[in-house]
């Protein structure tokens, strides 16, 4: 299983990215639970967003209103659309995939994670 992250990038207080996660590896890639998780230097990896197989989402309270999840299953790939982002969004952000359908914003439950991309956010 492989996670391709990308999109991060440099913006001010108030702009918009949106990040990607290519899949590839899965045997049926519709029936887990996708997830984008974030670290920020000196703290721990924190869930984002989360989206099941029949596209139920869930936000943490810090991105909800600002954020949105969503997946093109045709393409086997995860989005992340951040708009008005905050100085305190800045942080690696990754793609995450669960074992199965079940999501949860722990990063413990996490089964496969793609590498980090930087999102840094200035005043």
């Amino acid at each position: 299983v492989q996670l391709v992250t990308s999109g991060g990038g440099s913006v001010q207080a108030g702009g918009s990215l949106r990040l990607s996660c290519a899949q590839s590896g899965y045997t049926s890639n519709q029936d887990r639970c996708m997830a984008w998780f974030r670290q920020a230097p000196g703290k721990e990896r924190e869930g984002v967003a989360t989206i099941d197989s029949h596209g139920t989402t869930f936000y943490a309270s810090s991105v909800k209103g600002r954020f949105t999840i969503s997946k093109d299953n045709a393409k086997n790939t995860l989005y992340l659309q951040m708009n008005n982002l905050k100085p305190e969004d800045t942080a690696l952000y990754y793609c995450a995939a669960f074992g199965d359908n079940l999501c949860f914003l722990m990063a413990r439950m996490v089964r496969y994670w793609g590498q980090g991309t930087q999102v840094s956010v200035s005043s």
